[in-house]
């Protein structure tokens, strides 16, 4: 039996894949939690410093919940449904989207549901010309429950996210980056050298400050600017003692490139 989630680290960057192709890479519980001790062990992993989330397969990202075992949870009452499903889906997103390490998410084919909204938390995404987006749950008589309602407007805007919240109609990659749901569009066989191009540009800087970035960005989102302003404040201070910080500022006098240690 093959494992439902892959791993494969080079050169600082963690590949990893959704793996349930003849599922269309749906987002079943052993995924997510496979996909969540994944992430813990690649945290606390020096060598990696960034992560490419994509699919197997040539048809999907991840079409979205595991409908069948999603239903069976349903059956058994509400406190289930919220418990296995929704509570576990919305861990899963928020530890992306809260990641210190930088998540791209390479999207490859069917981004819906449950894989537009890991589209939508992650830091950022790249989609082959191949891909789809959709925001389908309306048609299963639900709202999105994995952060879809409020990531999705906070990245497209409240009118254009609750056209295609409430339409449930697939959308275009070109709509995806229009809306800023992806950073860019490129032709199928390009896409994972274009993410590890963008992960390399990346990990070239202070994986403190990368971390810095993120926290404050992620978190400030959802502040008035002077509380967000305490963040980006509170993010500095731990850099300022640091080696890289140091290391930084020693380099651009010099007029050399810097040697960052992420200490």
């Amino acid at each position: 039996m093959s494992d439902v989630v892959l791993l494969d680290v080079r050169d600082r960057i963690a590949l990893v894949t959704l793996n349930r192709p003849q599922k269309l890479n749906a987002l079943n519980y052993e995924l997510i939690d496979r996909l969540m001790a994944l992430l813990d062990r690649i945290e606390v992993d020096a060598g990696v410093r960034a992560v490419i989330l994509t699919g197997a397969g040539d048809r999907a990202f991840s079409a979205g919940a595991d409908i069948p075992e999603f239903s069976a949870s349903v059956r058994r009452g509400i406190e289930t449904a919220v418990r296995d499903f929704v509570r576990r889906g919305q861990a899963m997103t928020s530890r992306l989207e809260a990641f210190r390490k930088p998540v791209i998410a390479a999207v490859n084919g069917i981004a819906f549901g449950g894989g537009c909204e890991i589209t939508e938390a992650v830091h950022l995404a790249i989609a082959s010309d191949k891909a789809m987006f959709a925001k389908p749950e309306i048609a299963l008589g639900m709202p999105p429950t994995f952060g879809g309602t409020q990531r999705l407007p906070r990245l497209a805007g409240r009118k254009r996210a609750l056209e295609l919240l409430l339409t449930g109609e697939p959308f275009a990659p070109s709509r995806a980056l229009e809306i800023g749901l992806v950073n860019s569009v490129v032709p199928h066989d390009e896409l994972l050298p274009a993410a590890r191009d963008l992960a390399a540009r990346i990990i070239r800087h202070s994986p403190l400050a990368i971390g810095g970035i993120i926290t404050a960005v992620t978190r400030g989102l959802n502040m008035g600017i002077a509380e967000g302003l305490q963040i980006e404040s509170e993010q500095f201070a731990r850099m300022a003692p640091s080696h890289d910080l140091g290391e930084g500022l020693a380099a651009w006098i010099a007029r050399r490139p810097p040697v960052y240690s992420g200490r």
